[in-house]
């Protein structure tokens, strides 16, 4: 039996190893902030200025920063043993008693910031007002500092090429302010660097080829900037890259062959830009193993979507959209088992969907609109009972008629089938489908008959597009079960806002033949954003209700027959941006006021009785 004065050496161990933990973090938080003492005279005199050109701060916090001991200051740590500032961490959003805050400050950086040359760290990342610029003599100033994060902001000029002097720099964060110039050469110095975002500024010119010399970069974004020219070759050098996003630019030629290298890329954004030539990659399997988002949209991307696509099997968003990619969708597709999302639209992609499809049980989005498919969809796809959206219009599918299993999917609640050949009426077995319908799109077709009445059962849809058909009969009443409502109708008008939940915000019934006055229950929806009637054949007075509908951003009501005189309530309309009542039958005095007096002549012309601002002056 062990006696009750005996030791697990084991346990003693573990103990021993704990008050080591504790006693090392101890230590470290100490060592991080100063205990007491005044300032070196440096660092103190550099906080000074830096609050000198603070006007306002509404986080309350520089108010504090009284008296010679600033390791004490809030926001401000030290080396306990040096007594020298190591941080400077004034974030804009943090936490105050225990809740999210978001602070701001409104003055300029002071280079002085400088005289702080034990830095380690700086946060004056969202400030919002912060204006100024990064000191040019930062690199030779600050060897120490490890992490720069000066992002959302107002700081404005270049990035000093003294940059490149931050040997230990691991992150720079100067994204979302109004910075410009060429990126620096000298970033490639920056060996130690692992996260550089600069996203949403307004640099200009070439990426720097020196930037692939930065061999332990793991997120590299330059988004949302004016660069030109091509990528570096060697963009494959960086080799433990995980995310990279040089979209929305003007980046030019083709993607670099080298891209393939980038073995520990999970996200790839070249979106938006200008680049031309074929999709190099993958070229064989093992590449890219753990890419996950791929975006390529917006470019000018030629040739075919490569067969060994199918090598990306950790792809799960992928969109290929608005380029110049030709041929068939290759059937290797359907070894992407974790896509959720295909982005395929607006190319000239050609042939029939291919029936693998079938095999992508996640998809969620399938878009392949605006291409040169053809007929018939493959039956296949009846078992894709995840997906969320489809959208197949404008293609050569001649379908004829909605396929019954598409209308079986029971997650489905987007469907775009526009221009896609559909013939017929409407089919009755639509109204046994047990989705939540939510948008449908089934213009530019050739339907026929008349808007059935079951419609009005999809009390889920808020977008309804049956323009461009031949369908006749009056709007049916059940269709003002829609809550939200976006649609183009052949007649009806009456029934506008009548039983209408008030949440309707966008309302299209142009280019078409509507005739009859404008109901005074217009004015019920008090919510409506749009509301466009162009180019149909309605009469008689505008009603004053309309000038209930407060929320009206957008007003379209020309080529009509209207008459009468403008409402004063219109005046009311104080969120009208967009106002057009031209060619039509109306009289009178424009009411004078804003917003109708800012708008320009082409919002009345057309209308033979109208006077006063904008248009000429009324006669006595």
């Amino acid at each position: 039996m062990r006696s009750p004065t005996s030791i697990n050496p084991d346990k003693m161990g573990c103990q021993l190893l704990w008050v080591f933990v504790i006693l090392t973090l101890i230590t470290i938080g100490e060592g991080r902030r100063s205990i007491g003492g005044a300032c070196n005279p440096n660092d103190l005199k550099g906080l000074r200025s830096f609050k000198a050109g603070i006007r306002s701060d509404s986080s309350g916090r520089l108010a504090k920063w009284v008296g010679p001991s600033c390791c004490k200051w809030e926001g401000i740590y030290c080396d306990n043993t040096t007594g020298r500032v190591t941080e400077i961490n004034l974030p804009g959003f943090f936490t105050l008693d225990g809740a999210p805050f978001q602070s701001s400050m409104e003055g300029w950086l002071s280079p002085s910031i400088t005289l702080l040359t034990s830095l380690e760290v700086i946060d004056l990342s969202g400030l919002i007002y912060l204006t100024g610029n990064i000191p040019p003599s930062i690199g030779f100033r600050l060897p120490k500092l490890r992490k720069l994060s000066l992002f959302s902001n107002r700081l404005s000029g270049p990035v000093p090429e003294t940059i490149g002097k931050l040997s230990k720099l691991e992150e720079i964060y100067l994204h979302e302010n109004n910075l410009s110039g060429s990126l620096p050469s000298s970033l490639g110095n920056l060996r130690n660097l692992k996260r550089l975002d600069l996203h949403s500024n307004r640099f200009s010119g070439a990426i720097p080829d020196s930037i692939t010399d930065l061999t332990n970069l793991v997120s590299l974004d330059l988004h949302a900037n004016s660069l030109t020219h091509r990528i570096p070759e060697k963009i494959g050098n960086l080799q433990v890259l995980e995310e990279l996003d040089l979209s929305n630019n003007s980046l030019c030629g083709r993607i670099p062959v080298s891209i393939t290298n980038l073995t520990a890329i999970s996200a790839l954004y070249l979106d938006t830009n200008h680049l031309e030539g074929e999709i190099p990659f993958p070229s064989s399997s093992g590449q890219m193993p753990s890419l996950g988002f791929l975006r390529l949209h917006a470019n000018l991307l030629t040739g075919r979507i490569p067969a060994a696509f199918g090598y990306l099997t950790s792809l799960q968003r992928v969109s290929l959209s608005n380029n110049k990619l030709e041929g068939p969708i290759p059937s290797s597709l359907g070894k992407l088992s974790s896509l959720t999302e295909l982005y395929l639209n607006g190319n000239q992609l050609s042939g029939q969907i291919p029936g693998s499809i079938h095999q992508l049980s996640a998809l969620l989005i399938l878009s392949i609109s605006h291409n040169m498919i053809q007929g018939p969809l493959p039956y296949e796809m009846s078992s894709l009972q995840d997906l969320q959206t489809i959208d197949l219009s404008f293609n050569r599918l001649n379908i004829s008629s909605i396929p019954k299993w598409l209308i079986g999917l029971r997650s489905l609640s987007r469907i775009y089938l526009a221009g896609c050949g559909l013939r017929g009426e409407i089919p009755e077995y639509l109204q046994s489908t047990q989705i939540s319908l939510q948008e449908l799109d089934l213009s530019a077709n050739h339907l026929t008959g008349c808007i059935p009445e079951w419609l009005g059962s999809f009390t889920q849809l808020y977008s309804l597009n049956l323009s461009g058909n031949s369908l006749v009969s009056e709007l049916p009443t059940s269709i003002t079960n829609f809550g939200y409502l976006d649609n183009t109708f052949s007649r009806g008008i009456q029934q506008i806002g009548k039983g209408v939940q008030s949440g309707i915000q966008y309302l299209n019934l142009s280019h078409n033949s509507l005739k009859g006055r404008l109901p005074t229950s217009i004015g019920q929806l008090v919510s409506m954003q749009s509301l466009d009637l162009s180019y149909n054949e309605l009469g008689s007075d505008l009603p004053v209700s309309l000038a209930n509908a407060s929320s009206l951003e957008t007003l379209k009501l020309q080529k009509n027959r209207f008459t009468g005189r403008i409402p004063d309530g219109f005046l009311k309309l104080g969120k009208l941006q967009e106002l057009n009542l031209s060619d039509n039958l109306l009289v009178g005095k424009i009411p004078f006021g804003s917003p109708l007096s800012d708008f320009p002549k082409s919002s009345f012309i057309g209308n033979r009785g109208l006077c006063g601002k904008p248009l000429g002056s009324c006669k006595a």
